[in-house]
C-alpha cells in the first residue's frame, strides 16, 4: 500500500469512484450509496449508478474518496441533511434532536482488500478537511457502538463509535439499538 490520499467526489473523480463501486457489484445490492439521498434504491444497479452520477454532476453528492495511487479504495459520504435526508432510526432521531447538523456523515465503504488497515480513518479525516474547506459547521455521524466486540467490517457502514471518539467526536445520544449520534464542530479553514 502506497501513501493514501483523499480527493473529493466530483465529475473528475467519478471514473475512479465508479470503478470501486463496480468492483463490488454496486455495493450493498447495487445501491451505489443512493439510499441516504432519499432514493429508495429501487432502480437497480444501472438506475442507481445513473442517479448517483447525475447527483455528482449536479454537485449534490459529496464524499471523501481515498486513493492508493490512482485507484479509489474507499470513501466516506457526507452532505447536508437536505442532501442526505434518509438515516436509519429517523423517527427516533427526529424525536430526540435538538437541532439538525450542518453535515451528516452517512456511509463508509472500503475495498475488501483494504479493510482493517486504517482506510476508514483516512476517509474520516479527509471528509472533515473537505468540510472545513467548505466553511465548516456542526457535523454528525451515526456509528455503531460495538461495545468492544469484533464485528465484520462489511457491516460497519457507519464506522464505529471508537473511530469517531478517536477523531474528536463527542457522544450525543443513542439511536436505535446499536447506533449512536456523535457530534463535532469543524471550524472553517
Amino acid at each position: 500500500m502506497s501513501e493514501l490520499t483523499v480527493r473529493a467526489l466530483s465529475p473528475d473523480t467519478w471514473p475512479a469512484y465508479a470503478d470501486l463501486v463496480a468492483r463490488h457489484k454496486g455495493v450493498w445490492g447495487g445501491c451505489w450509496c443512493c439510499w441516504f439521498h432519499g432514493d429508495a434504491g429501487g432502480e437497480g444497479y444501472e438506475g442507481n449508478r445513473d442517479r448517483k452520477k447525475q447527483l455528482v454532476e449536479e454537485g449534490r453528492a459529496h464524499a471523501a474518496l481515498v486513493f492508493d495511487g490512482e485507484e479509489a479504495v474507499g470513501w466516506l459520504q457526507y452532505g447536508s441533511p437536505e442532501e442526505l435526508p434518509n438515516i436509519y432510526h429517523r423517527k427516533e432521531y427526529l424525536a430526540t434532536a435538538k437541532q439538525l447538523p450542518d453535515y451528516r456523515l452517512t456511509c463508509f465503504f472500503i475495498d475488501k482488500r483494504y479493510r482493517r488497515k486504517g482506510v476508514a480513518r483516512v476517509a474520516l479525516d479527509g471528509a472533515l478537511e473537505l468540510i472545513a474547506d467548505a466553511g465548516g459547521g456542526i457535523v454528525e455521524a451515526y456509528p455503531h457502538d460495538t461495545a468492544g466486540k469484533k464485528t465484520s467490517a462489511s457491516f460497519l457502514y457507519n464506522g464505529t463509535r471508537t473511530l469517531f471518539e478517536q477523531a474528536g467526536f463527542a457522544f450525543d445520544r443513542k439511536k436505535g439499538t446499536k447506533n449512536t449520534v456523535m457530534v463535532k464542530t469543524v471550524p472553517p479553514r
